[in-house]
């Protein structure tokens, strides 16, 4: 008895659950109706989402679910919600009943939102930058990724040259202090050290004016300045040397030898008369 009890109860369970699905299911397509009507695109889909989980026989209502994904991915792209966007936009386009156009879409979204990243990224916003690439592709092998790695390596290293921008000016070593901020790519990094970028050119001009003050006040030629050894210099730093031994190698080359004099140093002519 009880178990027949067990069997009849279990029966009448599956009988009543079966019934009331297929009940539920006969409402979907006058709400599915009504949701694209009223363009009530989120409802839209989970009537649809529904109808693909109920519908045994069949394949639920995929033009419709295709349609409202459309709809519904537009409407959360132009409410600024772009990882919900591509989301639904990815799926659109996996499914059977994309067309061109909606890859074309999904395409246009991804270069909108790399533009967009790198706008905040040339203005100083890194994390900002990084959380909009997030939706792009969060696979840890993807080209997103990889893009957003690269916008943390260009800053870090930016940083990282500023830092060593500000020890060089505290330390008075001009030259190499021009040539770290000459190394900083990275617009906001650039304007950030323009203070130091001053301090430096000025330092510079300071030496070359007292460097001037020995030639002609002292009425002495052997010490070589000017645009002579400025292109002298620049050309070793364009051969890859380090500042300070560009200068030295630039003096050598205008037949001098650097000499130190307190906390600056003169390129001196070995031989006095310039000869």
């Amino acid at each position: 008895m009880l178990l027949q009890l067990w069997v009849v109860g279990t029966l009448t369970l599956v009988l009543g659950l079966t019934a009331g699905a297929l009940w539920w299911e006969r409402q979907l397509p006058r709400q599915l109706r009504q949701a694209i009507t009223s363009e009530d695109w989120s409802l839209c889909l989970e009537v649809t989402e529904q109808l693909a989980a109920l519908r045994w026989l069949g394949e639920g209502a995929p033009q419709e679910q295709a349609h409202c994904r459309r709809q519904r991915a537009v409407q959360h792209w132009n409410n600024g919600d772009q990882a919900s966007a591509l989301v639904l936009q990815r799926q659109l386009v996996q499914s059977r009943q994309a067309d061109a156009k909606d890859l074309e879409q999904l395409q246009a979204w991804r270069r909108e939102l790399r533009k967009l990243a790198m706008q905040h990224f040339r203005a100083g916003a890194l994390e900002a930058a990084i959380t909009l690439l997030e939706p792009l592709d969060r696979k840890p092998s993807s080209s997103s990724n990889r893009f957003s790695d690269s916008l943390r390596e260009t800053w870090n290293r930016n940083r990282l040259e500023a830092e060593r921008l500000h020890q060089l000016v505290q330390q008075e070593r001009w030259w190499e202090a021009l040539d770290s901020h000459n190394r900083l790519d990275h617009p906001w990094w650039q304007t950030q050290t323009q203070p130091q970028r001053r301090t430096v050119e000025q330092a510079i001009a300071r030496i070359g004016d007292s460097q001037e003050h020995h030639q002609h006040g002292d009425a002495r030629s052997d010490v070589i300045s000017g645009a002579e050894l400025d292109r002298a210099v620049q050309q070793q730093l364009d051969l890859g040397l380090e500042p300070w031994q560009a200068f030295e190698a630039g003096c050598r080359a205008l037949g001098g030898q650097v000499e130190e004099d307190g906390p600056e140093s003169f390129c001196r002519r070995r031989d006095p008369t310039g000869a």
